[in-house]
């Protein structure tokens, strides 16, 4: 065989050896794809448990660093936070769950009471301009059956909430099972992140950071909004002589924590009372109140507090809120600004790289 048959057999032999290995690529490329598809489909069921879990996580790494450099063993180092963690979490949860179902139970029987007594009929009448709404209600609706009906149903729902509290009882453990791990287990994570990671470890750094970062800031600035909020609320429960104003505004405090709940779960049911009382006025303002001020200040706030603290213009932060709680639920509400505030660093990181690589290109 001449010399340029043997060149051209080994030139063949390595474009089908190319060919091959590029073959291969592709299927491990599918392949692992399709295994990054189904360990999400695996996941996304636990993705609220495993959102709260790491801001759990971010929130008290100082914690358990301190732990750590005082415990022996990083287990029981996380054992403790857990314990600590959980009696922070857990005891407001507890109370604010007590309060408003022995509220509802009690609003519940009040209204019921003054309908049948007629109360509601006799406050009207005191009302001039309202007078003639007892007749047309009186004559279109059976108001004390219909409040009857709703309380049977209100009983109903109260009944579901419980249950459903002990499917909150079991997230809330599956939380503190994966926040465990998330703290014994950080340091290893974060190095298995990085060797994954197409990024250097500077890049990556930066990543880690800007998450912290953007935590941090929602959950100060959420606890800052409920603070400010709780005292509104409180502060015009005293002004209307409402009973124990400083006890409901802290409570409302706790509940603007909640994504989709809020405290137009105590005001309104207030302003009803004071209805139901006769107090039409107080009732008004409180409803005003409620509405146009404690409503909207956290809208006001907090894209504010949020952008401020990431240096992100407030329509920015405002719609990575929104958008995230539209979009995930509760748990976009961390998910929504920390995937905009991540998408812009990778977006800075292509820049720096990319200008990089046009310098040296032009030298």
């Amino acid at each position: 065989m001449s010399k340029l048959e043997t060149k051209h057999t080994e030139t063949a032999s390595e474009d089908d050896w190319s060919s091959l290995n590029h073959v291969h690529t592709l299927v491990l490329m599918m392949v692992t794809a399709l295994g990054i598809y189904l360990c999400y489909s695996l996941v996304a069921p636990f993705l609220p448990v495993i959102v709260w879990a790491l801001t759990l996580a971010v929130m008290f790494a100082p914690l358990q660093r301190w732990l750590e450099a005082k415990v022996r063993y990083s287990t029981v180092a996380a054992l403790i936070s857990i314990l600590i963690i959980g009696f922070i979490v857990v005891v407001p949860a507890v109370f604010v769950g007590e309060q408003l179902l022995e509220q509802v139970v009690k609003g519940s029987q009040l209204i019921e009471s003054k309908v049948d007594s007629g109360e509601w009929r006799r406050v009207l009448e005191a009302q001039p301009k309202l007078a003639p709404v007892v007749k047309k209600i009186e004559r279109y609706v059976n108001l004390p059956e219909i409040v009857k009906t709703l309380n049977a149903k209100l009983g109903s729902v109260v009944g579901a909430v419980v249950k459903g509290s002990l499917l909150q009882v079991l997230g809330f453990v599956l939380v503190f099972y994966v926040l465990f791990f998330f703290l014994r287990d950080r340091h290893l994570a974060l190095k298995s992140m990085m060797a994954l990671s197409p990024f250097t470890q500077m890049e990556m750094g930066r990543l880690f950071n800007q998450v912290g970062d953007t935590i941090h800031a929602i959950v100060y600035g959420t606890f800052a909004i409920a603070v400010v909020q709780g005292c509104l609320g409180g502060l015009m429960f005293w002004w209307l002589g409402l009973p124990a104003p400083l006890l409901w505004g802290l409570v409302m405090s706790l509940l603007a924590v909640v994504p989709m709940m809020g405290t137009s779960v105590i005001w309104a049911p207030a302003a009803l009372f004071l209805a139901l009382e006769g107090n039409l006025g107080s009732a008004l303002i409180l409803t005003l109140w409620g509405m146009l001020v404690i409503g909207t200040i956290d809208n006001l706030l907090r894209p504010i507090f949020v952008g401020n603290r990431l240096k992100l213009h407030t329509i920015l932060a405002f719609m990575s809120i929104v958008g995230g709680l539209l979009l995930f639920g509760p748990a976009g509400l961390i998910l929504g600004p920390v995937t905009l505030t991540v998408t812009i660093a990778l977006l800075e990181i292509w820049l720096t790289r990319t200008s990089v690589r046009a310098a040296e290109f032009q030298v």
